[in-house]
């Protein structure tokens, strides 16, 4: 399993005030990062690209769960896994 996909597990396991948490800690960690690219601090890019893709990542889940379409631990991106 990648790494990319254990994070999406683990985030849909959380519950919706946790998924809110992690949201706003997400946020202000993206938001860090853009600041020390402004001042030219950043060792790393790809930290700020995969940031990025995380507040993308809650916020896909947040909508899911709002519209019904996926609850927590429902595991509905799970179908095309194999064993």
């Amino acid at each position: 399993m990648s790494k990319t996909t254990e994070a999406l597990e683990r985030l849909r396991d959380l519950p919706d005030e946790e998924l809110a948490q992690a949201l706003e800690r997400a946020r202000d960690e993206l938001f860090r990062l853009q600041l020390n690219v402004y001042t030219n601090q950043v060792q790393n890019m790809r930290e700020l690209r995969s940031k990025r893709r995380e507040v993308a990542r809650i916020l896909t889940l947040q909508r899911a769960r709002t519209l019904g379409i996926e609850s927590q631990g429902d595991g509905a991106g799970a179908e095309g896994k194999e064993a």
